[in-house]
C-alpha cells in the first residue's frame, strides 16, 4: 500500500519536479554501482585493454617496453603459425568431445534422478564432489591414477587381462585421456544445471499427454526438450566457454605432449608468452582466441533462440 501511495504522489508532481527527481535516482544508482564497476574495470575489462594494446606492439620480457608499434604484426604471425592453427584445430576437437559427451551423460543422469524420490540430497552430494575439487588437485590425482606402472588403472586392468597402457605418454591416447579425466570433473556441472531444470518444468502437460496415451519417448520428445531448451543453451554455453579456456590439467597432466598431443591453445599461448618471453605475439593470440570464443557464443545463442 505504501508503495502504490508514493507512486500516486510521484505521478502527481508536476513534470519538471518528476524530471528531477527521475535523476536524482538515477545518479544514486550509479553512486551505489560505481564501486562494483570499478572492480570490475580493474579485474575484466584493464587487463582485456591491455592485453590488445600489447599485441600491437613488439613487447618482450627481453624488452618489456612499449616503444616499437608494430600494428598488426603479430596477428599475421600468429594467423601463419603453424602450430598455433594445429593447436586450434586441436581444442575444437577437444571442445566438441567434452561438450557433446558431458552434455549427453549430463542429461541421462539428470533425467534418471529427476525420477528418484528418496535419498535425492545424497545423489547431489555424490555428485558435487568432483565439480568442487581444484582443476589442479584433479590433474595431479589422474596423474598418479594413470602412471603405466605404478597406477591403479593399468593394475586394475591387469587382473583382468587387459596389457598396460600408457595413458599419458602415448600420441594415439593422451587426447583422449585428457578428455576423460575433463569429463569425470565437469559432467556434475552438467548433470546439477540440467536436474535443476528438470525439476522446475510443469507438471501439467505431462498430465495431459499421460491422459492422451503417450508413451515416455514421445513426451521427452515433444514436452521435456522444448521446455529444456533454454536450460540446455545456457549450459552449453557455458560450459563450451570454459571448455576452450582448458589449461590446468594440459599443464599438471602432459605440459603439452607427448610432442604437441594435448598442445590445447590456451596453454601454447602460455608457453609462447612465458617460455617464448614474446608477450606481443601471445597477446595477439589470445585477442584471436577471445573473437573466436564471442562468434561461437553468438553463433550457439542464436541457434538455440531459433529453436524456441
Amino acid at each position: 500500500m505504501t508503495l502504490a501511495a508514493d507512486d500516486r504522489r510521484f505521478h502527481d508532481l508536476p513534470p519538471a519536479t518528476q524530471t528531477a527527481v527521475e535523476r536524482r535516482d538515477r545518479l544514486f544508482g550509479w553512486l551505489i554501482a560505481s564501486p562494483s564497476l570499478a572492480l570490475l574495470f580493474l579485474v575484466i575489462l584493464f587487463p582485456v585493454f591491455w592485453a590488445l594494446y600489447t599485441s600491437v606492439h613488439d613487447y618482450t620480457l627481453i624488452a618489456p617496453n612499449f616503444d616499437t608499434f608494430n600494428g598488426l604484426d603479430n596477428y599475421v604471425k600468429a594467423v601463419g603459425d603453424p602450430e598455433f592453427r594445429h593447436t586450434l584445430w586441436l581444442t575444437a576437437f577437444f571442445v566438441a568431445a567434452v561438450v557433446l559427451l558431458e552434455f549427453a551423460l549430463g542429461f541421462l543422469v539428470a533425467l534418471m534422478l529427476n525420477t528418484v524420490e528418496r535419498f535425492k540430497s545424497v545423489y547431489y552430494a555424490i555428485l558435487l564432489c568432483p565439480l568442487l575439487m581444484n582443476p589442479v588437485i584433479v590433474g595431479l590425482i589422474w596423474r598418479m591414477f594413470l602412471h603405466p606402472s605404478l597406477g591403479i588403472v593399468n593394475y586394475l586392468l591387469s587382473t583382468i587381462g587387459i596389457a598396460p597402457v600408457n595413458w599419458l605418454g602415448s600420441t594415439k591416447v593422451a587426447l583422449w585421456t585428457v578428455v576423460m579425466v575433463d569429463i569425470w570433473h565437469q559432467v556434475s556441472f552438467m548433470i546439477v544445471l540440467l536436474l535443476a531444470g528438470l525439476s522446475a518444468l510443469p507438471r501439467e502437460p505431462y498430465e495431459a499427454a499421460r491422459v492422451d496415451g503417450a508413451s515416455a519417448l514421445r513426451s521427452f520428445w515433444h514436452i521435456t526438450l522444448p521446455l529444456m531448451l533454454p536450460v540446455i543453451a545456457v549450459t552449453l554455453l557455458i560450459r563450451l566457454i570454459f571448455a576452450v579456456k582448458t589449461y590446468d590439467l594440459v599443464y599438471i597432466m602432459t605440459r603439452g605432449g607427448p610432442g604437441v598431443a594435448t598442445d590445447l591453445v590456451s596453454y601454447f599461448i602460455y608457453r609462447t608468452a612465458f617460455v617464448g618471453l614474446n608477450i606481443g605475439e601471445a597477446s595477439a593470440m589470445s585477442a584471436i582466441l577471445l573473437v573466436i570464443i564471442l562468434a561461437l557464443t553468438a553463433w550457439l545463442h542464436r541457434y538455440m533462440r531459433s529453436l524456441t
